[in-house]
């Protein structure tokens, strides 16, 4: 018998679904988007090469559910930055936490937002990245005084998009080493714990001062 239909049949099924999702998370890490398949993603999983298209569907599928993996992450780090400190604390500790996960895991940061990619209907998906979109929400509202649960105006949406852009912006300029041309930057961390907390107490906290 084939070995790794052996290896197979020894998964529960959830087991299975998870070991390929680490794999394919794993691969991501180390080759990216661009050296990503479906073949070596199994091959890492010890199954066989159908495996991965027999539980999603095709690569979209085992895609959007790492991409879903990486959302609920990221909502995890943005809550945890967002409950302690005063209101502009907890912003530059969200914004922080934003570029820092970017920093750590840009294989999944880059798929993330590869709609191309990506399954955009799966509830898993639709459920994290929600999360993570709620717990900056949360603290835009308590920025601008508004209660718990109480929805946005215009201006508080164009804060909250904006705020977001700003940290993805920043995240994508640490990635590709473009802040480094900038000597006065110093090294990522230095940007991380210096630059970017106060480019976002310039742009968004002292405007509500």
């Amino acid at each position: 018998m084939n070995e790794k239909k052996t290896a197979e049949r020894g998964y529960h099924h959830g087991d299975l679904r998870d070991a390929l999702i680490r794999a394919a998370d794993e691969l991501l890490a180390e080759r990216g988007l661009e050296g990503f398949t479906l073949r070596e993603t199994a091959r890492r999983a010890g199954v066989s090469p159908a495996a991965p298209s027999h539980h999603f569907g095709g690569t979209a599928g085992l895609l959007t559910e790492v991409a879903a993996l990486g959302w609920a992450e990221l909502a995890r780090r943005l809550a945890i930055a967002g409950d302690t400190g005063s209101t502009a604390e907890r912003l530059k500790a969200q914004g922080v936490a934003y570029v820092r996960f970017a920093v750590e895991f840009p294989g999944r940061f880059h798929l993330m937002f590869r709609h191309d990619m990506l399954l955009r209907d799966q509830p898993s998906l639709d459920r994290a990245t929600g999360a993570a979109w709620n717990a900056l929400e949360r603290t835009v509202r308590a920025l601008r005084g508004q209660k718990e649960g109480e929805e946005l105006d215009a201006e508080g949406e164009a804060m909250l998009i904006g705020i977001w852009s700003t940290a993805h912006g920043f995240a994508h300029l640490t990635l590709d080493k473009k802040l480094s041309r900038m000597a006065e930057c110093g090294s990522d961390t230095d940007m991380l714990d210096t630059l970017f907390p106060s480019i976002i107490d310039t742009l968004w906290v002292k405007r509500l001062g």
